[in-house]
Order: structure tokens, then C-alpha cells, then sequence
């Protein structure tokens, strides 16, 4: 794990593996964080049309909170410790929205998803508290293991542990993935540090009017560490020290055994560069991913959805071309799961591999996927290869991907990836010219635009300039700017005397 936090607007977290970058998180303080934190909020409008209502939580853009989203036992009582509630993301009643929440209603929430766009954040009432190795949920009698833990001893275990820990009525618990192995003691630990920490969270909401956030997630560096470092992680390499002492102060109070895999990097090549990283970042967000077979994923991201193509390239070595494309089809499976954790895209992704005529070699192609899907820690859902050799599957989205928080849509092509030709834009301007050319008022038309379309303009369009210069009886100015960019054209008018005309 390789800590990056000399600059003080950015943190930066990347997870090796055999000298290939597998993992990569980035903070931007300018962004800020609040997916987990737990906010005293104020409905300020309800859609039953919807299903939701809109939460002023004190940020620019009211939370989302669907129905589904709505304990069943909110607005039902104003006293904070409600009866018990199973935890199932489905109210009871008639589950209409209405039914739950009214406007100026104060609610406890928890943000759950960033707003992406123009949607504001995603919210929830069901609140989770994540340790090292439990997550405590207030108001539930949910006690869970996680998935992740397959091994049916070691599940038994957990659940014997927990059961001993006789947490109160109003309190679920889940063992995380961490908490494999763990003994009673160190699960112990964790359940009384989150009692506390919620117990300080109810006593905050008390004393403060909403909006406001009563609970706030850890920064990058101390999250990262308690949800992903495990034993198999060999080492943390810090390039700041005050950072490097808050790394080795978190792990001496959750795993002491490993507090000494801290290390302070303290070389005069950034840790980033002297590792690859950065090359690694800058090549995250290219559409084409070379394979080592010769072969390529096409990557396009949409507001909908994630596009995945895969194609064979110059691979030709095997003289089947079945061969070929099982094989590419093979390597491009895991490559695929590696960009989608790195570029953390979410949503529907649409995946086309190179059509394969044999089931076996479709099963094969599917098995890879779905193991090199098992690492990944958001949560996903796959189905099988279609017919066309297309395998859709959803990837939970957390937050806005890293080409979202690494870049901005182009002010000159809006994003799109292309501009209009020299030859196009001259055409438009000629149409805006036509448009106007016949009002009485304007004396003088003046375009002002970059070289190639002044160029355009003064040479191949001056016939027709000059045609409607001496039908219309006005002069036609093309003026050339070196500092627009390559699309930009900007059609002035005037009257006698050159005061400007606004049209």
C-alpha cells in the first residue's frame, strides 16, 4: 500500500500487487467526503409520485430518500430509541411515502452515494457504523456474517462470538470480512468502541438543529486502512511523516502485530513516480487498453451506462480462430474487472467479448470474470454470456468515478471528444450572417474567429461574402484572433456610427 499525501488538496492511495497497480483511491479536499456521514436533516418536500422525499442535509444540493430507503417506524414516535425494527429496506404499511414523512420534518440520515451531476446525494435512515471488524446498525436485530467468509466453521464461530457479546435488543451487528479469525476479544473490542461512538452521535444529534452532520467518516488515509489492510498486505509506504505517525497510531490500537509494515518514505523521487504509479494514472482513463496478447479492450463511459468492447487486434498466433478469440477473450476478462475497479465505474456495464461458437469456451470465459469479481470490494451482480457473446452485470456506485474527480468536460467540444470542422463552423457563420443581414438597423457585420475559418472565410467563401455585401448594400468583416481556439467564432453587429447591435 502506497501512501501519497505531501500535497495537502490531495490523497492518494494505491494498492501494488507483484509491481502491478491493482487499487487506486483518490481524495480532493475541495471535493470533500460524506458518503458515510450521518446528517440531522429536515424533509423539505415529499413526491409520492416517486416514491421519495428531498432532505436539506446542509449541503448545495438537498439529499435523495426513497421510500425503500425509510424505516418503518420513522415518524411514528419523535422519541430516538424507536421499538426494534428487522432491517429490510421495504416499510411496512402501504409503504406510500407520505405515510413516513411530512416537510419540516427532522430525520437522522446517512449519506449513502455522492451526487453524481445533478443529483443530489443518496440517503438512508437504516445507519451503519463500520469498525475494523464489525458494523454496528442502530435500530435493527440484524445479526450477520459476511459473505466473504465462506467457511462454515469459522462462520459458526462468528456467530457463537456475537451472541455472547449480548448486544442490546436495538442494536444488529455483521462481522466483516476482516473479523475472519478474530477472537473474541478483539471482536469485543470494536462492539464497545462503536457503542460509544453511536452513543456520542445520539447525544450530538440532541444538541444541534438541523441541517446539520453529527457524524463524520474518517479522512482517506485512516478509512482505507480499516476497510482494506489486511495481513496480506506486506507493507505501508507513507511519504509524509505526520501522516506516518496517524498510520502507525491507527494500526498499534486495531492489529499491534502489524503496526511495524509502516514504513516513512523519505527518497528525493515522489513515491509515486518511483514506483510507476503515475504512469499507471495517466493511462487509466485512455479508451484503448492494450493486451499483452496483442489484442485490446475499447472502454466508453456514458451517463447510463459502461460500453466494453474487446477485440482481438494483430493477435493471430493460433491458426483457429476460435483459439483466438478464447484466448483473448481469457486475458481481456481479467484486465476488464482490473479497469473497472480502477477507474471505479458503477452502474449498468455492458461487456461485448469476441464471439465463440463452443459453450465450454463461453463457461471459461464467464468463470474468469466472475473470480477475478470476487476481489472486488463494492458489490456487483453478473449474468451469464448471452448468445451474442455479451455479459451485462451492475457495479454498486459509491461515489463519482475517478474520471470524474481526474478531469472536467471540455469547454470546447462539451465533451463530446471532437469539434466541428473548419468548413462547418464557416457555414454557420455564413447562415447567422443570412439571418440577420436584411434588418434595417445593422450597417456593419464583423466575425471574429480563429485562423482557420477566417482563412476559409477570406478565401473560398469571399464569392459569396462579397454576393451579399452588394445585394444587401452592408460590409462584411472577417477578422483573424491567433488566441481562438480551433471552433470558436463569434458573429458581431452594428449600426452607423458602430454602436453594437444585440440580437
Amino acid at each position: 500500500m502506497l501512501i501519497n499525501v505531501v500535497e495537502p488538496e490531495e490523497s492518494r492511495i494505491a494498492i501494488v500487487e507483484d509491481n502491478v497497480l491493482e487499487e487506486l483511491y483518490v481524495e480532493r479536499t475541495s471535493k470533500g467526503q460524506i458518503v458515510g456521514n450521518i446528517y440531522k436533516g429536515k424533509v423539505i418536500n415529499v413526491e409520492p409520485s416517486i416514491e421519495a422525499a428531498f432532505v436539506d442535509i446542509g449541503l448545495k444540493r438537498n439529499g435523495f430518500l426513497h421510500v425503500s430507503d425509510v424505516m418503518p417506524n420513522i415518524g411514528k414516535t419523535t422519541n430516538r430509541r424507536r421499538r426494534v425494527v428487522t432491517r429490510k429496506k421495504s416499510p411496512g404499511g402501504n409503504g406510500r411515502i407520505q405515510s413516513y414523512l411530512r416537510p419540516g420534518q427532522e430525520v437522522l440520515v446517512q449519506v449513502t452515494k455522492v451526487g453524481i451531476g445533478d443529483k443530489g446525494p443518496t440517503l438512508t435512515t437504516y445507519i451503519s457504523l463500520p469498525g475494523r471488524y464489525l458494523v454496528l446498525m442502530p435500530e435493527s436485530d440484524h445479526y450477520g456474517i459476511s459473505k466473504k467468509i465462506d467457511e462454515e466453521e469459522e462462520r459458526k464461530r462468528l456467530k457463537k462470538i456475537i451472541a455472547d457479546l449480548h448486544p442490546p435488543k436495538n442494536m444488529g451487528l455483521i462481522v466483516r470480512t476482516a473479523g475472519a479469525d478474530q477472537t473474541k476479544k478483539e471482536l469485543s473490542k470494536d462492539f464497545h468502541y462503536l457503542s460509544k461512538l453511536w452513543k456520542a452521535t445520539l447525544n450530538r444529534s440532541g444538541k444541534v438543529n438541523a441541517p446539520a452532520v453529527i457524524y463524520q467518516e474518517s479522512e482517506l488515509v485512516i478509512r482505507t486502512i480499516r476497510d482494506i489492510f489486511t495481513a496480506d498486505i506486506d507493507e505501508i509506504t507513507v511519504d509524509s511523516p505526520v501522516v506516518y505517525e496517524k498510520a502507525k497510531d491507527f494500526l498499534h490500537l486495531i492489529m499491534p502485530k502489524c503496526e511495524k509494515r509502516v514504513k516513512l518514505y523519505e527518497g528525493s523521487e515522489p513515491l509515486f513516480h518511483k514506483n510507476n504509479i503515475e504512469v499507471e494514472i495517466e493511462k487509466i482513463n485512455v479508451k484503448k487498453v492494450p493486451l499483452l496478447c496483442g489484442g485490446s479492450i475499447v472502454i466508453e463511459q456514458t451517463e447510463a451506462l459502461v460500453a466494453v468492447d474487446v477485440n482481438s487486434g494483430k493477435y493471430r498466433e493460433e491458426k483457429d480462430p476460435e483459439e483466438t478469440a478464447f484466448k483473448t477473450n481469457l486475458e481481456a476478462s481479467e484486465e476488464i474487472v482490473r479497469q473497472i475497479r480502477l477507474r471505479d465505474l458503477g452502474g449498468v456495464i455492458i461487456i461485448d467479448f469476441i464471439d465463440m461458437r463452443e459453450e465450454s469456451h463461453n463457461h471459461a470465459v464467464e468463470k474468469v470474470l466472475f473470480d477475478a469479481l470476487k476481489r472486488d470490494r463494492a458489490r456487483t451482480k453478473v449474468l451469464k454470456m448471452s448468445k451474442f457473446g455479451i455479459i451485462e452485470m451492475t457495479r454498486q456506485r459509491v461515489r463519482a468515478s475517478l474520471k470524474d474527480v481526474l478531469y472536467e468536460p471540455c469547454k470546447y467540444c462539451w465533451g463530446t471528444g471532437f469539434l466541428k470542422t473548419a468548413e462547418s463552423v464557416s457555414l454557420n457563420v455564413i447562415r447567422k450572417i443570412k439571418a440577420v443581414i436584411n434588418y434595417p438597423e445593422i450597417n456593419k457585420i464583423e466575425v471574429v474567429t480563429c485562423p482557420e475559418v477566417a482563412f476559409l472565410l477570406q478565401n473560398q467563401k469571399r464569392k459569396r461574402l462579397a454576393e451579399l455585401e452588394s445585394a444587401f448594400n452592408k460590409e462584411i468583416i472577417i477578422t483573424q484572433q491567433d488566441d481562438y481556439n480551433a471552433g470558436d467564432a463569434e458573429v458581431k453587429y452594428f449600426k452607423d456610427g458602430g454602436q453594437r447591435v444585440n440580437i
